[in-house]
């Protein structure tokens, strides 16, 4: 039956309830809606949600390891991935991740997942980002006035899962969210997964609904009351144009974003961001506490737990007996 004859017998029967197609779906929302109200108010869960290459590196990761290691030349490797991007009309990362390969393969060099995880070792971070999550959760354990907030790291990169496994730093991370490679199942590694610039949306919604197994569909219908971070309890992080539509996405949907430079860097894609309302705060991408970014991320820290204290009241009275 098509979708357009199930439609209209739908509008046909508004009431009739054993026919509706949204039946199953409404009776298992409602009952999770009295299972949330039974167990209080849960929406205390801070989540800051990071881009990687720039944001937290100075450098793509790509070029502290891989790119020596076949003796090339960071700039001239990727001018020669926007140009074949161009000429084949293919997609960016997808041209990089193959010609990455490829080059691998022209100087005989074999590279597999554990080899890309040994080389997340030898990767640049900002001063102080090693710290950050300690200092951060520091900081909302002493400024917090609700019991049970708790604060979780994400990522969202279009760099390479295995080379962040590899990172210092991937333990603080609830979850990442990036490129990846598909190792077994054929003579050369094969893209599982690309993080394209609109496709770090994605990602956002399934932090924001608790969905992020990646075999499990976002698209359904769930409505806001049901979801466990809202994005008003959400901070995104990124420092250019391939974040713009994660920041667009989460400023219009309530959340926050701050944009960070180099910190001997231009200001200028930073300053235009702020003025055209895509980001809260900017700063150099200094992590170390008491830096600009520190301060500026406390702040939104600061409106985020007050607004979680503020619902978690009107909760309290709108649940109230008697």
């Amino acid at each position: 039956m098509s979708e357009r004859i199930k439609a209209r017998e739908r509008a046909e029967r508004p009431h009739a309830s054993a026919d509706n197609d949204d039946a199953p779906r409404l009776k298992r929302e409602t009952r999770t809606k009295k299972a949330v109200a039974k167990a209080g108010y849960e929406k205390k869960t801070i989540a800051l949600v990071y881009d990687f290459d720039g944001t937290l590196s100075p450098r793509p990761m790509q070029e502290y390891s891989f790119l020596p290691q076949l003796g090339l030349d960071a700039k001239e490797f990727w001018a020669e991935c926007g140009r074949i991007a161009r000429e084949q009309e293919a997609d960016p990362l997808i041209t990089y991740m193959h010609l990455m390969y490829k080059k691998a393969k022209e100087k005989g060099i074999r590279i597999d997942r554990k080899a890309l995880v040994a080389q997340g070792r030898d990767v640049e971070l900002y001063p102080g980002v090693k710290e950050w999550f300690s200092a951060i959760a520091d900081y909302i354990k002493i400024r917090s006035e609700s019991t049970g907030v708790t604060l979780r790291h994400y990522l969202v990169s279009s760099g390479l899962t295995e080379i962040i496994d590899g990172t210092s730093i991937r333990r603080h991370f609830h979850n990442v969210f990036a490129s990846e490679y598909w190792f077994d199942p054929y003579e050369l590694p094969y893209p599982k997964r690309v993080i394209t610039d609109t496709g770090k949306t994605q990602y956002l919604f399934r932090i924001n609904k608790g969905i992020e197994n990646l075999a499990d569909s976002i698209n359904d219908h769930m409505p806001e009351e049901l979801r466990p971070i809202p994005f008003s309890n959400m901070i995104y992080f990124g420092d250019g144009d391939t974040d713009v539509p994660s920041m667009a996405l989460m400023r219009k949907s309530g959340g926050h974003a701050i944009a960070v430079h180099a910190p001997d860097g231009s200001t200028a894609k930073c300053e235009e961001l702020f003025r055209a309302g895509r980001v809260d705060f900017y700063a150099p991408a200094d992590y170390r506490r008491g830096s600009a970014l520190f301060k500026r991320t406390c702040l939104l820290l600061d409106r985020i737990l007050a607004d979680i204290a503020v619902r978690e009241e009107a909760w309290k009275v709108g649940n109230a007996k008697g």
